[in-house]
């Protein structure tokens, strides 16, 4: 979150979080890590009751008892729910700058732009840094010749785009989310297909996975490259070419679980 806090605050928006940890606790980490949005402290999980994402795995009395489930809430300026941001997993985690996009519609950071012979493909991702269980959004920007159209997913009979990950267990992606199409009438064949044309836009989700399974994959500055291929048919008002196959890709930087305890004397008994 503090890696998003200056475009949250550019946007207009607030932002804070809570937990079960002392004001000690807290204080001790946001100087560590230099926080600098509000950290603020329910001891007793009663706020985290009372929106009922309380976690019940850990046993009472013991250390983590009273944590909640890890997500992220949007409320508006009279403090109403608006929307939440939450996983199955207590270890994957929506991004604030995730939340950004999808919420907010902040563009997402460019990385890169390739020119294809038809095309013109730049990538964007939602955050410049990364660890552990994070979501992360990648986004792919298409701008097509004038008069050239590729065929949209769902097409029968022509080759569509197509947008693959290089899947691992450092890299879960989850499925491409493709823009609504428009149907063009081909004259020459009678014949009504789904298409894109112009400038259009895909994203997908990938989610970040355990140390020891991105560790091997960082370079000597400790960061990651996501690679995928984008695949396309480019077609005119005369003929259709071969299909093409460009290479993409997205560098973030990798911070590895803070396994750093506060003082024992402020840990939880």
């Amino acid at each position: 979150m503090q890696q998003s806090y200056r475009r949250i605050i550019g946007a207009g928006l607030g932002l804070a979080a809570i937990s079960y940890d002392s004001p000690a606790v807290l204080k001790n980490f946001a100087q560590r890590k230099n926080i600098e949005f509000p950290l603020l402290s329910d001891t007793d999980s009663k706020i985290i009751r009372s929106f009922d994402i309380l976690n019940a795995q850990p046993q009472k009395g013991s250390a983590t008892y009273g944590i909640p489930y890890p997500g992220i809430y949007v409320l508006n300026a009279d403090g109403v729910v608006t929307a939440k941001y939450f996983e199955d997993d207590y270890k994957e985690r929506d991004t604030a700058a995730l939340v950004l996009m999808k919420q907010f519609g902040l563009r997402a950071e460019p990385t890169a732009t390739v020119t294809a012979k038809h095309a013109q493909i730049s990538t964007g991702i939602s955050d410049r840094e990364a660890s552990m269980g994070r979501h992360l959004t990648l986004r792919l920007d298409v701008k097509l010749q004038d008069h050239v159209h590729v065929y949209a997913p769902g097409v029968q009979g022509y080759i569509p785009v197509d947008w693959s990950i290089d899947a691992s267990d450092a890299i879960k992606p989850g499925p491409a989310k493709y823009p609504d199409s428009r149907i063009l009438r081909l004259e020459a064949i009678k014949e009504s297909v789904p298409v894109y044309q112009g400038e259009f836009w895909l994203e997908r989700d990938v989610v970040i996975g355990i140390d020891r399974a991105v560790t091997p994959l960082l370079d000597s500055h400790g960061d990651l490259t996501i690679t995928g291929v984008f695949r396309y048919q480019a077609c005119d008002d005369e003929r259709c070419y071969l299909p093409e196959s460009i290479p993409v890709r997205w560098t973030v930087h990798y911070h590895p679980l803070d396994r750093t305890r506060v003082p024992e004397d402020m840990q939880r008994k």
